[in-house]
């Protein structure tokens, strides 16, 4: 099994999460284990065609997973996918810069940090 997930696998995956209603779905999945679709429907002011429209682009993403039960489709958030964007969160915060706490501007150099700065940045 592949251990990092492809620059496209993390494209699509954070495509799927921008959208508000498709991160809430993520949420009541995580939450709420394997959930059958009419529960998530319950859970959001939306109609079914959209409910199925959402849930296309996260299964497409990677990061659900459905299961067919007769009639019923229940949706989980896949396991191997999300052990490997937090893969991917490990490895950004461990070759992150450990140089100031994230508050400082883009570009920002040392001796501003300190409150002195002369640089022309």
């Amino acid at each position: 099994m592949e251990s990092q997930m492809t620059d496209d696998q993390l494209r699509a995956v954070f495509k799927a999460l921008a959208d508000a209603r498709r991160l809430a779905i993520v949420h009541m999945l995580e939450r709420g284990g394997e959930v059958c679709a009419c529960n998530l429907l319950d859970g959001l002011d939306i109609t079914q065609p959209t409910l199925s429209h959402h849930m296309k682009v996260l299964c497409d993403s990677g990061l659900v997973q459905c299961r067919k039960d007769s009639r019923w489709c229940y949706y989980s958030v896949d396991a191997g996918a999300a052990r490997k964007m937090s893969a991917a969160f490990a490895l950004l915060a461990d070759t992150a810069s450990d140089v100031g706490d994230g508050d400082e501007p883009a570009g920002a150099c040392s001796c501003a940090r300190q409150g002195s700065c002369s640089c022309s940045n």
